[in-house]
């Protein structure tokens, strides 16, 4: 399950590509992507363009990026979903938690 991560040009904003199937294999190398930086980013974006399935413990993973991100004052949006993944975060009510574009 391949997670890469870059920052902005400006260093503001950490893009997360996820590619492939989003589930808890991907657990260790998803946290890896935003916590081994110097510092963090004041936004971040997960790009779902290449992801075909998200299951329980991807919505876990993005909460625990959401907490480690500042809670209630966290930046992040959730960009380029296919319908079925779209589908999931309308109906776990992610939308109220985060920026789905």
């Amino acid at each position: 399950m391949p997670i890469s991560a870059k920052l902005s040009d400006a260093d503001d904003e950490l893009i997360i590509n996820v590619e492939g199937r989003f589930d808890f294999s991907a657990h260790q190398e998803f946290r890896s992507a935003y916590e081994d930086l110097a510092r963090p980013p004041q936004h971040y974006a997960v790009d779902m363009t290449e992801t075909t399935y998200l299951d329980s413990s991807a919505l876990g993973m993005l909460l625990l990026l959401r907490d480690h991100a500042g809670g209630d004052h966290a930046s992040i949006k959730i960009i380029n979903c296919n319908d079925d993944v779209r589908k999931i975060l309308v109906i776990s009510n992610f939308g109220r938690l985060f920026t789905i574009q």
